[in-house]
């Protein structure tokens, strides 16, 4: 772009300063008087070079209109003009550089084409560009690296790695002279941030350099106690340095062990009130018999359910053996004494109600945002040919471009349209295509737990002889000796209402009130569109209509044809409309 500056003053200017202010009136007169613009100055730079590196489009475009070589090498690293733009990350010049037939692989005097210092100098909207123009992501370079080794030992930010990985970057190959693996490289230059997605990608965490060491044994050698805690839970996840007995190891797969944690979360629930409710035992067997259950459920823990599934899939387990207890407690002890028509209907209503939306939470796409490889190809080139290519609106790894209000779920590995939060007592994100059903979940798993609260004292009003004029605290000892069972699962059933009951409140309340996800909530900040404090806290969301049209926005109901909710379809809604009174400009996008 032409600078602002007084003709009088450029007057004067040769044609590398005016080229580096952009000054294309200055350039054009001094081309026409005979200067060539194929010829380099002292330094063996040549004129394309200078408007390159200070995206100089309309001089670039001239200079090359003039004869102007696009391939030519020069400077210190004998790099060609696309070399020095993609150093300064300038996305628009490289395009126009490649549409006037610039080649990508040639490489400069270190031996990199451009993907490679794409990748050192982190520019991943510059790397996505020009693997959709062809480039292939396991280009080597004169010393027989991949940009994804570049990626894990040069770059410390996550988005160059996850770009290559999403490109189909071999996460394997090997460097053709010291035979390192992107993995290995991430340990020599102690790279935590990429170690999570290169093994979830696939990399060999057994593979062997011409040294013989594998990426745990260089993390050693580092000493960084944090890669080798990672990489050594990482092997144990795999099957990997096992203490499992050898006879064992063959149930050592992913489906054996989820089956091992939901049977642990069952006996886990069922062992404590089972031992507790042995009348005949003493307190020290009850002591020694809990000391033991403790340690079958550890050993299980250790041996048989991994890190990641201790995390993910655990709370799941300990939902459904929860129900199973409390239905099972609610069928045979406290339906014997209930007598109230009501009580009994609340919960033949609520039951059904309660896995119904728990189902559909649990199995409903929340929103997955998807395409097409070829798709996501054309989508990338059309967005960096229209200058609209931000690694704030891209996402990096499912390699879309991102719609309002979406965000990439770092549990699922992908971008969720109204993105809210991971849930893992359902195990899905909630988002726009299951937040509904998560809130009826709620509702009606409250409503099952009070209910079962409620029944608890009925039953200890019934079966409990409890003394007229007894005391709080005479009442408080006998209840636990009358039924210990029952007890037990009151007092599961009290905490999961009350994080419940808090979670509920704490979702109507962002969405009738408020007028946000939680996402949005936790990071406002990182927001543009969001009016926030000093401090970061949300004071203004433009998606607030008021409580009753967001209620009826959320639900997508007229509240009996009082009101006209917005309906917005989130996984394609990429800017504000005139449904949103928005205080900024209407073209805003969201960042991961």
């Amino acid at each position: 772009m032409e600078m602002n500056i007084d003709p009088e003053e450029y007057s004067n200017w040769d044609i590398v300063k005016a080229t580096q202010y952009g000054i294309l009136p200055r350039c054009k007169e001094l081309v026409e008087g005979g200067y060539d613009v194929r010829s380099p100055d002292a330094e063996n730079i040549t004129l394309l070079h200078w408007a390159a590196i200070n995206n100089r489009q309309d001089i670039a475009r001239y200079y090359i209109s003039a004869g102007a070589v696009v391939d030519v090498l020069g400077g210190d690293l004998m790099a060609t003009p696309m070399h020095w733009a993609i150093r300064e990350g300038h996305l628009p010049m490289v395009v126009l550089l490649m549409q006037y037939g610039a080649d990508p692989n040639v490489r400069d005097a270190e031996g990199c084409a451009s993907i490679h210092v794409a990748v050192q100098c982190s520019h991943s909207n510059i790397v996505a560009y020009l693997i959709a123009k062809g480039v292939d992501p396991d280009l080597y370079d004169a010393n027989g690296k991949t940009p994804l080794m570049w990626a894990t030992w040069r770059t410390f930010g996550i988005d160059p790695t996850r770009m290559l990985l999403s490109m189909h970057a071999s996460v394997n190959f090997q460097d053709e002279h010291q035979h390192n693996t992107p993995l290995h490289y991430a340990c020599m230059s102690q790279n935590s941030n990429v170690l999570m997605a290169l093994v979830n990608a696939g990399a060999d965490l057994e593979a062997k350099n011409n040294r013989g060491e594998t990426p745990l044994d260089i993390a050693r050698m580092k000493k960084n106690v944090w890669i080798i805690s990672k990489l050594t839970a990482m092997r144990k996840d795999k099957g990997l340095d096992s203490r499992m007995p050898t006879f064992l190891r063959g149930f050592n797969t992913s489906q054996w062990r989820k089956r091992a944690a939901l049977v642990t979360a069952f006996f886990a629930i069922f062992s404590v009130g089972f031992i507790f409710n042995i009348s005949s035992a003493t307190w020290l067997l009850k002591c020694i018999l809990l000391v033991l259950a403790y340690g079958f459920i550890h050993v299980m823990a250790m041996f048989c359910v991994t890190q990641h599934e201790m995390v993910s899939t655990f709370p799941i387990c300990i939902s459904f053996a929860t129900k199973f207890w409390v239905y099972m407690t609610s069928f045979f002890f406290f339906w014997p004494v209930i007598s109230s028509m009501f009580a009994q209907l609340l919960f033949l209503i609520f039951t059904p109600a309660m896995w119904y939306f728990f189902y559909k939470a649990m199995m409903t796409d929340p929103g997955i945002i998807s395409c097409q490889e070829e798709q996501k190809k054309r989508t990338i080139i059309r967005a960096a040919e229209t200058d609209s290519l931000m690694i704030e609106k891209f996402c990096s790894t499912c390699m879309v471009m991102k719609p309002l209000r979406s965000k990439h779920c770092a549990v699922t590995n992908k971008c969720i349209a109204k993105f809210d939060h991971f849930c893992p007592w359902v195990y899905n994100t909630v988002g726009a295509g299951n937040h509904r059903y998560f809130i009826g979940y709620l509702f009606f798993l409250l409503g099952m737990l009070t209910w079962n609260v409620w029944a608890s004292f009925q039953y200890w009003h019934v079966m409990c002889a409890i003394p007229k004029g007894s005391t709080m605290l005479e009442q408080l000892t006998l209840i636990p000796r009358c039924s210990p069972w029952v007890f037990w699962i009151f007092a599961n059933c009290v905490f999961h209402t009350v994080w419940v009951f808090l979670l509920l409140s704490c979702q109507l309340y962002q969405i009738v009130w408020l007028g946000v996800t939680t996402n949005e909530r936790m990071n406002a900040s990182r927001y543009a569109h969001f009016r926030t404090s000093d401090h970061g806290h949300l004071e203004k969301s433009p998606y607030n209509r008021g409580f009753l049209n967001n209620t009826a926005d959320f639900f997508e109901c007229s509240l009996l044809g009082l009101l006209r909710p917005v309906i917005v379809d989130w996984k394609t809604k990429m800017e504000f409309g005139s449904e949103f009174s928005d205080p900024m400009k209407s073209k805003i996008y969201e960042t991961v």
